[in-house]
């Protein structure tokens, strides 16, 4: 009896995250029953692709945990629902969750919260959070972040000013760090930076203390606006309040510099990175090799790549991309070849323009024979390039 009991329990946890495959002979029949009855609900799903019939088929599982605990489901459902432009069925179908017993949880609630805002209703997401007293549900500032987050996606001016102003009163909630955060990235990102940073001065006044991700949004949307002094002074300031940096704040700094071709600053930056401790990533070493390239230490960009090898990174098809495409203008068409057929042999691939550079640099250095290997690679592309693109670069070998 206890070794039923215990393969029943299996057979529960398996089949919620095994595919559907024959059953193997070390499971039980049980579990091969289990799965018969259980996992044909998202099968069926997935393979659905009549919005009617989705939404019957959603509905008719709306009491089934394996599908309504299944984040991939639920959200893929109300994606295709969004995008036949089905929104009644969505409402129908997220409404009627919010009645059933998950309707009480607020971590459920805030999955509808999103849902709504993934698929452009951002009323009823509002609608949502200010009626989860209804359903029995507690209300947070958790619940409030999800919805200020969809209400940041309108881009309404307005109506976020009013939410953070009147909805924290009205239901007696307390903002923290996330809520701030989600509010000055709106504000950056619809360019009103001086409010986004007046923001972090008020709120800090109330208690919440700006964290590495408040300073590193301002910083982030002071440089990409030019303002490099003001970037520049809230990285002394967080330094200050002693919030350190971490690697995404050095990559948006990396990333200022190179754009002001100031590639040994932005190298010494990431030295720096190294010294106290934070390493540095792909979008790093790619930021730098880039900076190399436009400055024309086109050596120095070798030596960055190298020691990306050194450090037991892989390049990514970014690096890549830099890299060739750089060579070719520096017409080392050899180290071009190695690193475009490297790349392409991982099934990664540069593009065309950059492929037609190296094909007509190959062709003019009398290397056909790599020419010809960088063509197969080509070929060999899924998708594959267009007719018209493949025309283009094997004419590059046909003529004379």
């Amino acid at each position: 009896m206890l070794f039923l009991r215990t393969s029943r329990r299996f057979c529960h946890v398996a089949t919620t995250v095994v595919a559907m495959n024959d059953c193997p002979a070390a499971v039980s029949n049980l579990a091969c029953n289990t799965k018969a009855v259980e996992e044909p609900a998202l099968v069926k799903l997935k393979a659905e692709r009549d919005p009617e019939k989705l939404f019957h088929l959603f509905k008719a599982n709306a009491h089934n945990r394996l599908v309504i605990e299944n984040r991939f489901a639920f959200e893929d459902t109300v994606s295709r629902l969004a995008g036949a432009r089905r929104f009644d069925y969505i409402e129908h179908l997220l409404e009627h969750q919010k009645t059933l017993p998950q309707g009480r949880r607020e971590g459920f609630i805030m999955r509808i919260i999103t849902l709504y805002g993934k698929a452009g209703m951002t009323k009823h997401a509002i609608d949502t959070f200010c009626d989860m007293h209804l359903y029995g549900c507690t209300r947070t500032v958790k619940s409030y972040n999800a919805a200020l987050k969809v209400l940041t996606q309108t881009r309404d001016l307005k109506a976020i000013e009013a939410f953070v102003s009147d909805i924290p009163q009205r239901f007696d909630i307390q903002l923290d760090v996330f809520s701030v955060n989600i509010v000055i990235k709106a504000f950056c990102e619809l360019g009103i930076l001086t409010k986004a940073y007046v923001i972090m001065v008020e709120m800090e006044k109330l208690g919440i203390r700006p964290d590495v991700i408040t300073y590193t949004t301002l910083i982030s949307a002071f440089y990409k606006h030019k303002r490099w002094e003001i970037g520049n002074g809230l990285w002394n300031l967080m330094v200050l309040k002693r919030c350190l940096p971490n690697l995404a704040t050095f990559n948006v700094r990396i990333q200022c510099l190179v754009n002001r071709r100031r590639a040994w600053e932005a190298n010494r930056v990431m030295s720096m990175m190294q010294n106290i401790g934070i390493t540095p990533d792909e979008v790093t070493f790619n930021l730098v090799i880039k900076g190399f390239c436009q400055a024309g230490y086109l050596e120095m960009a070798k030596r960055v790549y190298s020691a990306l090898h050194g450090k037991g990174y892989k390049p990514n098809v970014k690096i890549y991309q830099t890299m060739v495409h750089y060579l070719c203008r520096g017409r080392d068409f050899d180290l071009a070849y190695t690193m475009c057929k490297d790349c392409m042999q991982k099934n990664w691939y540069l593009n065309v323009d950059t492929i037609h550079t190296l094909l007509e640099g190959l062709k003019k250095s009398s290397q056909l024979g790599k020419a010809r290997t960088i063509m197969v690679l080509v070929r060999k592309r899924v998708p594959p390039f267009s007719a018209k693109q493949l025309g283009a670069l094997q004419s590059l070998l046909t003529k004379s």
